[in-house]
């Protein structure tokens, strides 16, 4: 019986009939590596979902973004809404590696912030694939960073049964053991809490608590409660509790790994005393037995990482476990990789590379920059030489642990091209869309003697022309009158603040977005512009791939003619196809010089719109713009605590602005009331209102 039910309205169409068969052919006839060569509005991820439904195994999507992998991971739930799909990127809102600078003599601390809600994800994913057989976990690369051993982390998990004979004081220390921490106060996930006779605890994978109640030392009830609300939601007789870390770690190899360490500590000491160097040989001894104490102690030491190898029991090179190791593997056939132990691992998932011209680069550019950084730190002795086996794969790693791999990319790269043992073609829209009209303007002034002239908008007179950002204002001007949205695209991340910045000034409604603003807002940025809550987005290249906007009828490219990465053929086909969804799009290309890139690009596209033109007078197709449901798609990222304030802010926000302090003092009141009644989790429903009403719902956003 198939572990996945695909769940859609319609049949596939177009180039997609033809695309599926072959790629299922491919998958049956054992190929490793295919390509999905498909233009923007293909259909490509619904391609992609036939043939997961017949391929029926576990799979493994990687997207080279936090942004594109929760878009993706919303389609595949609509997908598959009857099997498990998941969330798995970052947990990091901030981080800023451990590091040193030679030169400057500066020593640069870890710092990281982690997003609480998208741990939870994290654990919600590596339990789904150790308890089911029809799952999707949409990552980023992420995937390939250390993780922790998948078998301890399954191996120390606790069942609590009603009718069993338990301890609640045995149960709690059971907790404690694998990372729950005991509070008085709100339960968050991987907290534990004692109340009279009874236990309530949040696990790390869902948004629910459950209460433990004793009779002596029985289970007499188990209840499941809505963490808001705290209303009955069932009784279950049995539940499984995880660890709330990944990195687990029995006494027994607790103690192993100390005497490891401090054996490499030694062997690294002798070193620095014969290479004549006391001052790293001290400030490792420092740190190394500081932090040995504190893992005595507590079990636990800030970059505890660095030690990884040592509890995992690895030989020293040898890769970490990561997302990859909790995938399904088979024990037969072609030999790809071994654990730890030895033992021959099969890959036994389907693994899906989207957008792989970016996605594949960036894979295998993660393992040599974090090993720069790492020999810096041991050659100077802030870290043990095994602090190095704290790592991502490598790309060798990576091909061995993935099985059958589909790309799938509008612009397959290099890479994927020569491995690709089959490149299935789709570039035929279902919905007739054309590849958008291009149009080519200067950038100031008069066109420089490179670009030909027959590539020039006969329709902008040069001399009422003011340059490219006033051009572009005006064109996005006549798209917001009748209701559609724009896009621009800058070069730098400062350009894009300049510009938005610029627009507001000019009376349109604009945000910019690039990487440094944290990932669940910039998923609410393109769900407020697909809404129309404001009507121009300004970016630098987060806007190029896998961004489904529909809505988009203009795209502005500035700077077109400026030769590099973000004006490369690839970038500005990629580019071009954020205005490939809707009926009236348009691309401005703003350049002086006619370069190789900008003439490709323009092929390519102009290519494209003479066989889909072909294709729509064969079959008498209008084309017709893509109307897609707007989904908050970082809805499943936020915690049940911050989905209520924002329910709480519609509601009062009028009665905030008709008399604040009026609306204040009664909060405050109703709040002093919650605290007495020893209802916590309302008070801290009503603070973080007004925090947030106070503040202007500006609060923890970046100011501009």
């Amino acid at each position: 019986m198939a572990n996945f039910k695909l769940h859609t309205p319609y049949q596939p169409a177009g180039d997609q009939p033809a695309a599926i068969a072959a790629l299922e052919s491919g998958l049956e006839a054992g190929m490793r590596h295919q390509t999905l060569f498909g233009v923007t509005g293909s259909g490509k991820t619904f391609t992609i979902a036939n043939v997961i439904a017949a391929h029926d195994k576990p799979t493994l999507v990687l997207a080279h973004n936090k942004t594109l992998a929760a878009q993706l991971a919303q389609e595949y739930r609509e997908f598959f809404p009857e099997n498990a799909v998941h969330y798995f990127v970052s947990y990091y809102d901030y981080y800023q590696p451990e590091a040193y600078i030679a030169h400057s003599d500066t020593y640069i601390e870890k710092e990281a912030m982690i997003n609480a809600e998208i741990d939870r994800l994290r654990h919600a994913a590596t339990q789904a694939l150790l308890t089911r057989k029809d799952v999707i976990i949409v990552a980023s690369v992420s995937a390939i960073y250390g993780l922790g051993s998948p078998a301890e982390y399954e191996k120390v998990h606790v069942k609590i049964e009603k009718g069993a004979a338990e301890d609640r004081a045995a149960l709690i220390r059971k907790l404690v053991g694998i990372h729950f921490e005991r509070t008085p106060a709100d339960l968050n996930p991987g907290q534990v809490r004692a109340i009279g006779n009874s236990l309530e605890l949040m696990p790390v994978n869902e948004r629910v608590i459950y209460r433990v109640a004793f009779e002596g030392d029985t289970i007499v009830r188990i209840d499941q409660l809505d963490p808001i609300s705290r209303a009955l939601v069932a009784s279950p007789s049995s539940i499984f509790i995880f660890p709330a870390k990944h990195f687990i770690t029995s006494e027994a190899e607790r103690v192993r790994a100390i005497e490891d360490i401090k054996l490499e500590l030694d062997g690294q000491l002798a070193k620095f005393k014969r290479e004549a160097k006391p001052l790293e040989a001290e400030r490792l001894k420092r740190r190394t037995l500081s932090d040995l104490a504190l893992i005595r102690e507590m079990g636990y030491t800030n970059g505890i990482e660095n030690y990884s190898r040592h509890f995992d029991g690895r030989k020293s090179g040898e890769p970490p476990f990561t997302l990859l190791s909790y995938f399904p593997h088979r024990n037969q056939g072609r030999t790809l990789h071994t654990n730890s132990q030895g033992s021959t691992l099969i890959p036994d998932f389907l693994t899906i590379i989207d957008e792989s011209h970016v996605t594949v680069p960036q894979l295998g550019g993660m393992y040599a920059g974090d090993r720069s950084r790492k020999d810096v730190l041991v050659e100077y002795g802030f870290r043990l030489p095994s602090a190095r086996d704290n790592r991502p794969l490598n790309f060798e790693e990576f091909e061995e642990r993935v099985g059958q791999v589909i790309y799938t990319s509008a612009t397959p790269g290099p890479y994927e091209r020569a491995h690709a043992e089959q490149v299935v073609e789709q570039v035929i829209r279902p919905t007739g869309l054309i590849d958008p009209e291009l149009v080519i303007r200067p950038v100031s002034g008069e066109a420089g003697g490179h670009l030909v002239s027959t590539h020039l908008d006969t329709r902008c007179p040069p001399a009422s022309y003011r340059g490219q950002v006033a051009n572009f204002i005006s064109e996005a001007e006549v798209v917001i009158k009748r209701g559609g949205r724009a896009l621009a695209t800058t070069l730098t991340k400062q350009m894009a603040e300049d510009l938005s910045s610029f627009l507001r000034e000019k009376g349109i409604k604009a945000e910019y977005l690039h990487s440094d603003v944290k990932t669940i807002d910039r998923i609410d940025i393109l769900t407020k512009f697909r809404k129309g809550e404001f009507d121009i987005l300004v970016g630098v290249n987060l806007l190029r791939e896998g961004l489904d906007l529909p809505e988009v009828e203009l795209v502005g490219i500035l700077d077109a003619d400026k030769e590099g990465f973000l004006r490369s053929e690839t970038s500005l086909i990629q580019t071009i196809g954020r205005a490939a969804r809707n009926v009236l799009g348009r691309v401005i290309l703003y350049a002086d010089v006619m370069t190789k890139s900008l003439e490709k690009a323009i092929g390519e596209t102009n290519r494209r719109r003479a066989l889909q033109v072909a294709y729509n007078e064969k079959h008498s197709i209008t084309p017709k713009t893509i109307h897609k449901e707007i989904r908050d798609i970082a809805a499943s990222m936020r915690s049940d605590h911050q989905k209520t304030i924002d329910e709480l802010l519609v509601l009062d926000t009028l009665a905030y602005k008709d008399d604040p302090k009026a609306f204040v003092a009664r909060k405050r009141e109703e709040m002093a009331e919650a605290v007495e009644k020893l209802d916590f989790e309302t008070a801290a429903l009503i603070r973080d209102e007004l925090f947030k009403l106070e503040d202007g719902g500006s609060k923890g956003k970046k100011k501009r």
